[in-house]
């Protein structure tokens, strides 16, 4: 029953992606006749192969609640974030005020969902870059534009300086 369960998740969030990605492209509503065949086809196909990948034996990601947590954590704090991270890097190309340097940070997620979620997050913010990740202890190397020295005695154990808000969003949303 479970692989089932899986296979069909799976199956449906292809399709609803196959659909977003050919919006208003045909006659039937949004979608012509074939191309919704051909969309029902190519998700069964990629339910049928992925689905072990996708659903795997937690399926917390399920919950309607870690989707709106995941909403308010985009719109809230991610965007807002690398606005001004924007901005900043706009001001270090135009005055050469950089302190390039990999730091390590400990942002103590327990899941491969939290730490990928929040690596993407950090390497989507301009101005910093994840480039590792310790398995054994879910560290994350970061090479970071502006390296604080300040922030230097205080990093790994807060992780602040470099990556804000994100890893207790991660936390809240993947764990």
């Amino acid at each position: 029953m479970r692989a089932f369960l899986a296979f069909l998740i799976t199956t449906v969030c292809a399709f609803l992606l196959y659909l977003l990605l050919t919006t208003a492209s045909g006659h039937l509503f949004l979608w012509s006749k074939e191309e919704l065949i051909i969309g029902a086809i190519l998700a069964v196909i990629v339910g049928a192969v992925v689905k072990n990948r996708l659903i795997k034996s937690s399926s917390r990601m399920l919950n309607p609640k870690r989707w709106f947590l995941f909403l308010a954590y985009f719109f809230g704090i991610f965007l807002p974030a690398m606005a001004k991270a924007n901005v900043d890097i706009v001001y270090r190309v135009i005055t050469g005020r950089i302190n390039p340097g990999i730091v390590r940070i400990s942002p103590n997620l327990k899941t491969d969902l939290g730490i990928t979620m929040l690596a993407n997050s950090i390497t989507l913010t301009p101005g910093t870059l994840s480039v590792e990740v310790d398995e054994k202890t879910n560290d994350l190397y970061v090479h970071w534009i502006n390296v604080k020295k300040e922030a230097l005695e205080k990093i790994p154990r807060d992780c602040k300086y470099v990556c804000g808000k994100f890893p207790d969003w991660a936390r809240r949303i993947a764990e």
